[in-house]
């Protein structure tokens, strides 16, 4: 099975645990991979027979961004779901990081598999 990768997606959400988190936005970073089968796109070389990136990146901006969010599990979770059902992916990779949450640590994060492989 092919991969197709979509790293450092940057999304301004309402994410975190303590009231002050949710009043404000703050920066999370997915990295995602998507089972796929690429040799039909490869062979056509049209963007209907391939998973579109920038529609699967402009979905997950509104996904992250249309809620607020206690804990990145919970904001991985949906992800994955939304691109296994929306897209018809049938396995994912998705990462979820929030710079700056703990001192010392560039970021904070989760990376979940749903699906299979």
């Amino acid at each position: 099975m092919d991969r197709v990768l979509i790293e450092a997606l940057k999304v301004e959400v309402n994410i975190g645990i303590f009231e002050w988190e949710q009043r404000i936005r703050q920066q999370v970073i997915f990295d995602l991979e998507l089972a796929v089968d690429a040799a039909r796109a490869a062979k056509s070389d049209r963007i209907e027979d391939a998973v579109d990136y920038k529609a699967v990146s402009e979905r997950i901006r509104e996904l992250a961004a249309g809620r607020r969010w206690g804990l990145v599990e919970t904001l991985a979770e949906a992800t994955a779901q939304c691109l296994r059902e929306e897209f018809g992916i049938t396995w994912v990779r998705v990462s979820v990081r929030k710079p700056g949450a703990v001192t010392g640590a560039t970021a904070v994060g989760v990376r979940i598999e749903r699906g299979d492989a």
